[in-house]
């Protein structure tokens, strides 16, 4: 028998969900959406996700020796965050910069604020917002979906060397592939005023990030780690609810400048986001409560980018702002502290008003 006695304070039942089962369940509720990501695109997009992730296992693995510590990358942390940041970025995308988007991802994202639990904001869009940052030019260039030759070549971008251009059409390296720069669904609307039919979006049909595409599979994903009760269902109903209601009040004022609600929830990257990154355990507020507001300040800062700013997506800078303000959220709603009432008329404990 130990002759050691832990002490701790309550509440003393533990959940039976340790980290890595509930990695693991992420990782099942994303495997529809990566492999319909494949069908979609193709090799290119196989090629990005299997970098993506391969980065941020290796990476995750050499930082972890580097400090001195065991290796954790049997988790799923590391897999996820490099499923995820894969299935963020353009599916033609420069493997040379997938994988220093990677590093980035976990190296910055997650390491340097001391790890698994640590990290303020989401490692996968750290990683993606440098490298918007840096190549903004090969981060909105995409391959439009079904191509027929997309299982028997890759894209030209897809092995460019760093500091080259993509070989020219004729060559013979992609030919048959074809790459558009800017032609998303929400590119289109905005500079364009051209709407994409919602069968289209929920079937993903359209060109876009690598893992966006699809919002009823990215929804099923969501949905299975709702009833696993893995997920925090208020911070994505609230985002979705916040978008399609400041889009409905929009449109119905000018229906010809802005777009409908259902091709604001269903377009971009709000549906992965919502589902997948803002829900993130470590970035998001403990309360109910809070995750409500919190929610809700996303999915507005993603309407006013998207309808007010200069680029046509915002869902990335959203999740990354709320993020931040997350701590700001938990020191204003504090959750009440367990086996208490509430305050007694005037103020103060119970114990604090019998002292008195």
């Amino acid at each position: 028998m130990s002759d050691i006695l832990t002490i701790r304070t309550s509440p003393h039942i533990a959940g039976g969900a340790s980290v890595d089962v509930i990695m693991y369940h992420v990782i099942l509720a994303l495997v529809p959406v990566t492999g319909f990501a494949v069908y979609a695109f193709g090799l290119s997009a196989a090629a990005t996700v299997t970098t993506a992730v391969a980065t941020c296992v290796l990476c995750e693995h050499g930082l972890c020796r580097l400090s001195g510590e065991a290796s954790v990358v049997a988790d799923g942390s590391a897999v996820i965050t490099g499923l995820l940041y894969g299935l963020t970025l353009p599916p033609a995308l420069p493997l040379w910069m997938v994988a220093v988007g990677g590093m980035i991802a976990v190296g910055v994202g997650k390491h340097l604020f001391g790890g698994l639990g640590q990290n303020p904001f989401n490692p996968a869009l750290v990683g993606r917002a440098i490298l918007q940052a840096a190549f903004p030019v090969p981060m909105t260039t995409w391959m439009n979906a079904m191509q027929p030759d997309r299982f028997s070549v890759l894209a030209p971008s897809t092995l460019t060397p760093p500091l080259s251009a993509p070989p020219a059409a004729g060559t013979g390296l992609g030919d048959g592939i074809d790459i558009v720069t800017g032609a998303t669904p929400l590119a289109a609307w905005k500079f364009e005023r051209v709407a994409t039919g919602a069968g289209d979006l929920l079937l993903g049909v359209t060109s876009g990030s690598t893992g966006e595409t699809c919002a009823v599979l990215i929804a099923l994903g969501g949905v299975f780690l709702i009833a696993r009760n893995m997920m925090n269902w208020r911070i994505p109903a609230a985002i979705l609810a916040t978008v399609a209601a400041l889009s409905s009040l929009a449109h119905g004022l000018a229906p010809n400048a802005y777009p409908t609600a259902e091709f604001m929830v269903l377009s971009g990257g709000l549906m992965l986001g919502a589902m997948f990154m803002a829900t993130d355990m470590v970035g998001s507020p403990m309360t109910g409560w809070g995750c409500v507001i919190y929610g809700a300040f996303i999915g507005a800062l993603v309407v006013v980018i998207r309808l007010f700013g200069g680029m046509p997506e915002g869902v990335m800078y959203a999740i990354l702002l709320g993020n931040a303000v997350t701590p700001h959220i938990d020191r204003l709603i504090r959750p009440r502290v367990y086996g208490t009432g509430r305050s007694r008329q005037g103020g103060g404990p119970p114990a604090a008003k019998e002292a008195s």
